[in-house]
């Protein structure tokens, strides 16, 4: 299996909980990336399954604009609406499915927690024709170190397991081929991944947010099992002070 069934629907309900809940790319990180990328007030980015814009608004300082894109209207409204004034960054719906020549060219592309979702030797054929010949792509992600301090994971995952109807595009399946491989047979085969350690604060209610704003676990996949689930996680969790995560960009250069 390369790709999942497009389901632009799918992240609607949980756009409201998604900023809250999900981890924060480290600021150090974002600054890596723009370095190494070269990224300059001369270029613009593209961000591809934008949700409600965190790379967005991180890549906007270093170039002369962003195009954000995504298929969910109830992302795009959150998108803005935390955006505020910035003014160079353009948020539009659509999907890799609508990617096109006529946007012109962009430097870098990139995509926090998206790729997974999309076709991706489609998506690489289409941003063939979109990134500069120096430009990259970069795939975002996080990632949590199993050491004591995220000994609570366990019980957050497995109450989610217990509500949770279906899972990711990739998660059990044995023909998922992973995104390194999709990338090396691309004209982005030059991969090079950076990574941030960082202790964070956290609360249960963060862990409330971060459960719903999961596909697998979104108000409208919970539907009337929401309440219990949140009441689950507020019981089990409420102790909970500090996570360890690791959030880390895989860097994809032009090989040809």
């Amino acid at each position: 299996m390369t790709h999942a069934p497009f389901t632009p629907e799918r992240y609607g309900s949980a756009a409201a909980h998604y900023e809250r809940g999900r981890v924060p790319y480290a600021a150090a990180l974002i600054r890596r990336v723009a370095e190494v990328t070269g990224l300059g007030p001369q270029h613009r980015v593209l961000d591809l399954g934008c949700g409600p814009g965190p790379l967005a608004r991180h890549f906007a300082p270093f170039v002369r604009e962003v195009m954000a894109i995504d298929p969910s209207p109830e992302m795009l409204s959150e998108a803005r609406a935390l955006a505020g004034q910035a003014a160079n960054i353009r948020f539009t719906a659509g999907s890799s499915y609508d990617l096109k020549p006529a946007m012109g060219r962009f430097h870098l592309v990139v995509m926090g927690r998206s790729f997974h979702w999309m076709d991706r030797v489609d998506t690489l054929k289409r941003l063939d024709s979109l990134v500069e010949p120096a430009g990259a792509v970069a795939l975002f992600g996080d990632t949590a170190p199993a050491i004591p301090a995220n000994a609570w994971r366990k019980v957050w995952n497995d109450i989610r397991g217990r509500y949770e109807p279906d899972t990711g595009p990739h998660d059990h399946d044995p023909n998922w081929i992973r995104n390194e491989a999709i990338l090396l047979a691309s004209p982005f085969a030059r991969l090079e991944r950076f990574a941030v350690i960082e202790r964070r604060a956290i609360d249960v209610e963060t862990l409330v947010d971060r459960a719903l704003s999961m596909g697998s676990t979104s108000p409208a996949h919970l539907g009337e099992n929401m309440p219990a689930m949140v009441a689950e996680i507020r019981a089990a969790l409420a102790d909970v002070r500090e996570e360890v995560v690791e959030t880390s960009a895989l860097v994809a250069w032009r090989t040809r």
